[in-house]
């Protein structure tokens, strides 16, 4: 995401869920052409993905970062 040259506008939502909840193992509208992948992993897995280059993609790391601030509170 280049703020210079890109004028998309993304929101992001963060909520609790229990696997319960899940109704299928991915996501999304198919006629509407989604496809999302449900993958989970461990949150320090996930944070030591970034320093090893594996989750390179800018939102994605916001959200993480995010989520060792705000409600793991790991600094």
């Amino acid at each position: 995401m280049s703020p210079g040259s890109v004028t998309e506008k993304l929101y992001f939502f963060v909520a609790e869920y229990t696997s319960g909840e899940r109704i299928s193992n991915g996501g999304g509208v198919e006629s509407e052409g989604e496809d999302i992948e449900v993958l989970e992993l461990p949150f320090d897995q996930a944070m030591g993905m970034i320093a090893t280059g594996e989750i390179q993609d800018g939102k994605t790391i916001m959200l993480l970062q995010f989520a060792a601030l705000a409600l793991f509170n790991k600094t």
